[in-house]
């Protein structure tokens, strides 16, 4: 039995489900990708987000679907093109890998997102965090999605000591994400809950534990910690 074994009872996940789903519901920002399940869409949303903030990806984000409103057509597409459209955006890697993946999925996979973890993985720029993201949010399937505002929540309510990015502690959190999607119903509400929490509210410095749905769940919480929690790696002295 691993530790989120041990952490969360039925009833346990019954009261998160519950609690951040309702708040979800009501007090989630109205983002223009959320409007979306469809897979291209919400693969290319995730990969503008990746070290971006929301308010500069949302103009980037509507030109981008309008001058590629598919997988065939953004595979069509000179690199150049797919280049000038993302101009600003920065980290210009993404644009060239989201250009080869669309290309693979034309050619190995009929334009259509694989819908097994695995074979998304595979695909250029796609890591474990885009897969989980388009994987429930598109598919409804029980698929883990652990970013840093997931990441963050999830030390917290667990009291999970150590240094996230490690191995053992980085572990945890994934065994803990992996039990909270199993049996949740809708796994793209309860992804994109916990990411919204920790976006909102679970914030990396003073949290607004007034705000939280789930206080009373919380570990870090009841224990004081929730200014210490998690434990971050030490940045190198410049």
């Amino acid at each position: 039995m691993n530790r989120a074994e041990e952490s969360l009872s039925v009833e346990r996940r019954e009261a998160l489900w519950g609690k951040l789903l309702a708040w979800y519901a009501e007090h989630r920002r109205d983002l223009p990708w959320r409007r979306e399940t469809d897979p291209y869409a919400v693969w290319i949303s995730e990969s503008m987000l990746q070290q971006t903030r929301v308010s500069t990806v949302i103009p980037y984000y509507e030109r981008f679907l309008e001058r590629f409103p598919s997988v065939s057509a953004l595979a069509a597409a000179e690199v150049d093109e797919v280049l000038g459209l993302w101009s600003g955006l920065g980290y210009y890697s993404r644009a060239r890998r989201l250009h080869a993946a669309a290309v693979q999925l034309v050619e190995q996979h009929g334009g259509e997102f694989p819908r097994e973890r695995r074979a998304a993985e595979a695909l250029p720029g796609v890591g474990a965090y885009t897969a989980g993201a388009v994987l429930s949010i598109a598919y409804g399937l029980e698929e883990r999605l652990v970013d840093g505002n997931v990441q963050r929540v999830l030390a917290r309510w667990f009291a999970i000591e150590g240094v996230v990015t490690k191995a053992g502690p980085r572990r945890i959190i994934e065994e803990m994400a992996s039990a909270l999607v199993d049996g949740v119903g809708d796994p793209g509400s309860w992804n994109q809950a916990l990411m919204e929490l920790g976006a909102t509210v679970c914030l990396p410095q003073a949290p607004s534990c007034e705000d939280c749905p789930v206080s009373s769940e919380c570990a870090a919480k009841a224990r004081g910690l929730q200014s210490v929690l998690p434990e971050l790696a030490a940045k190198p002295t410049p």
